[in-house]
């Protein structure tokens, strides 16, 4: 599989963790991490994310969004 692929494959990955974790739907959960530009991050990222597991990434985007100042939960309308 190419970088390309590999790539999308874990921002894929990523958004259903993330749904699953933030109790939403994949639809709301990737559009969060697209408006906050969490896929570029990740695409951007991709060789040092590639050593870490999916929750470790997870747990650096959730603090990219906290260091934003979102609040997840009130951000996904929960």
């Amino acid at each position: 599989m190419n970088e390309k692929s590999q790539i999308i494959f874990m921002q894929a990955r990523l958004i259903r963790l993330a749904a699953k974790k933030w109790n939403t739907g994949i639809q709301k959960a990737n559009a969060l991490m697209y408006q906050y530009g969490l896929l570029d991050m990740i695409r951007d990222c991709f060789d040092t994310f590639h050593m870490e597991g999916d929750q470790a990434v997870l747990y650096e985007l959730e603090m990219v969004l906290k260091s934003k100042g979102l609040d997840i939960v009130a951000a996904l309308g929960q």
